[in-house]
């Protein structure tokens, strides 16, 4: 699927997406009738404050929540249809994600929780390549406790790209960190779009990064606002928050 008037390819598309949840006798409408698209080796950015329902579109999108109605589409493939094994081998295999907290497992290094996915992988990185890509060759051995905050990001979006995944999901990658050691951490998200072409989309409440984006989506509840495309990408030294 193409967007009209342009050559950009289109790797995942929703339409009249709604996801509902029951509370009591209510019921929470957490998105409502969202047109979303994420263009081949773009970087998107999602804004909005809490309870937008940014995080909710990044679950449906990746697999790990499934929609009330509505349509989601992978490379022409209604991902809304998935069994739960393919929507298995769709996050295994095409989907990267990045968290706000790092969930990296302490007992092994930032080598080792690389190696978790390109064990499994068909075409990874070798691990040693996807922590040079973060800039964190010269840490490779090093255990969880022994990294920085920003550092242990680091090898979360290192072990996230190692599979060579279509798309790359990353929900408040920053959350967590100091405003110095973040934009570290978005440096590395920027090089790792620009140099792999990873389809990438990060959700924030932090307006200041939507100048990184190709694309920028506002959502406010449970509706996209506004969509803007940036003419120019900013760099992330020339950001402040």
């Amino acid at each position: 699927m193409q967007q009209q008037g342009t050559d950009k390819q289109a790797v995942l598309t929703t339409r009249g997406l709604c996801k509902d949840y029951p509370m009591g006798e209510l019921t929470v409408r957490a998105l409502r009738e969202v047109d979303f698209d994420l263009f081949s080796a773009e970087l998107t950015v999602l804004l909005g404050a809490s309870g937008s329902g940014k995080s909710t579109l990044l679950n449906i999108v990746g697999g790990l929540d499934v929609a009330s109605r509505g349509e989601v589409r992978y490379l022409g493939a209604n991902l809304s249809a998935f069994s739960e094994r393919e929507l298995t081998n769709y996050r295994r295999f095409h989907v990267g994600f990045v968290f706000q907290f790092y969930n990296l497992i302490s007992s092994l290094t930032a080598r080792e929780n690389v190696a978790l996915v390109t064990d499994i992988a068909t075409d990874p990185m070798p691990p040693h390549e996807a922590l040079e890509l973060v800039g964190l060759a010269d840490r490779a051995d090093h255990f969880p406790s022994q990294l920085s905050g920003g550092e242990q990001q680091r090898v979360a979006i290192a072990r996230a790209v190692a599979k060579r995944p279509k798309i790359l999901l990353c929900d408040e990658p920053t959350g967590a960190l100091d405003a110095e050691t973040g934009k570290l951490v978005l440096n590395v998200l920027d090089r790792v779009n620009s140099e792999t072409g990873t389809t990438t989309a990060i959700i924030t409440h932090n307006a200041a990064i939507g100048a990184l984006g190709d694309v920028v989506v506002k959502m406010r509840s449970g509706e996209i606002a506004e969509r803007i495309e940036n003419s120019e990408r900013a760099s992330v030294d020339d950001i402040e928050w």
